[in-house]
């Protein structure tokens, strides 16, 4: 699960869908892979954006690996209703993960098999791979195409310490910031985020 595997299953389903060159836009995680993409495959990338994410290790910032410890201990009963498990599973959840936004987004994740409660995620492969996720990998090469980084007022995720290897990765890179907004920025501001797109895609 590294950010160029998941490059390369994006670059499977371009070729699969016959897209010869697309606008990505990417958030998180998603941001790292349409970056690394980019990066790696330029001719594909028309324009790039990504959401509240640089292409700097964020283990210092982010909470991810406490996320997935807590999803990973997680113990539901059997043959409960769903409205129930998802109660509890809130419940187990609301300790560690303390934004209810954030709770809720992980939840839709929660699937019933047979009577047991699961996770969709793969978990185990995600903890795995949790030095690679929280990482960025080393690119000496560049994105010449327009990129957009869409960050949260309230988010550590992009600093203005980060402004260099932007500027390196993507020279033709412009960073907005959207008041009043999280990690989360599309949900927490989503008219915002979608103007804010809106106006990227219209530059000529």
């Amino acid at each position: 699960m590294t950010y160029e595997a998941m490059s390369l299953d994006v670059q499977h389903l371009l070729s699969q869908l016959h897209i010869s060159k697309c606008i990505l836009i990417g958030h998180s995680m998603g941001g790292k892979t349409a970056m690394t993409l980019a990066l790696q495959r330029p001719d594909l990338v028309e324009r790039l954006v990504s959401v509240d994410i640089s292409p700097t290790p964020t283990g210092p910032v982010t909470s991810f690996p406490a996320y997935i410890s807590a999803m990973k201990s997680m113990s539901l009963p059997r043959g409960i209703p769903r409205s129930t498990a998802r109660r509890l599973a809130e419940d187990q959840l609301r300790s560690v993960i303390q934004v209810p936004a954030v709770r809720q987004f992980l939840l839709t994740n929660l699937v019933e098999v047979e009577g047991y409660y699961m996770w969709r995620l793969n978990l185990e492969a995600i903890s795995h791979h949790l030095p690679d996720i929280i990482t960025f990998p080393t690119f000496q090469s560049y994105y010449p195409g327009p990129t957009l980084f869409l960050r949260g007022s309230k988010s550590p995720y992009v600093s203005d310490t980060d402004s260099s290897e932007i500027e390196r990765l993507f020279p033709k890179a412009k960073v907005q910031c959207i008041a009043g907004a999280d990690h989360w920025v599309h949900a927490d501001r989503p008219q915002e985020f979608v103007a804010a797109i809106s106006n990227f895609l219209l530059l000529p």
